[in-house]
């Protein structure tokens, strides 16, 4: 697998992480700044449904960082490519159904990097 490779999994790892973190644990403080058009009064109804949400993203970012510390090489090349395509997947349908940006931060990065493991 490629240097760049590993990087951009290690990024979209990182960028996961950041989602559990702030879905978990800062959905009330960030959560109005960051989602504006979201009315204010509703991120305290929705704390426990975002911390399901950011628990989500931790295990893909588990799956993907799994993958880097995996020895054999096709394994990890597996591993990686389920955990990319679970991330292509959910930015996908979040493009779809909550927000287009979406598409470009989550499943963009995703579907680059898969393309990138699949020439490696």
């Amino acid at each position: 697998m490629s240097v760049l490779t590993t990087v951009l999994i290690l990024l979209i790892a990182a960028l996961h992480l950041y989602i559990l973190w702030f879905e978990m644990f800062a959905w009330e403080s960030r959560g109005p700044k960051v989602f504006r058009s979201f009315p204010r009064d509703l991120f305290a109804p929705t704390k426990a449904m975002a911390a399901n949400q950011g628990l989500y993203n931790g295990f893909l970012a588990a799956g993907l960082i799994w993958s880097r510390l995996i020895s054999d090489p096709v394994w990890a090349h597996n591993v990686a490519l389920f955990f990319l395509l679970c991330v292509a997947v959910a930015g996908i349908f979040g493009a779809a159904t909550a927000s287009k940006k979406i598409f470009q931060v989550q499943a963009l990065p995703a579907l680059i990097a898969i393309a990138l493991l699949l020439i490696s």
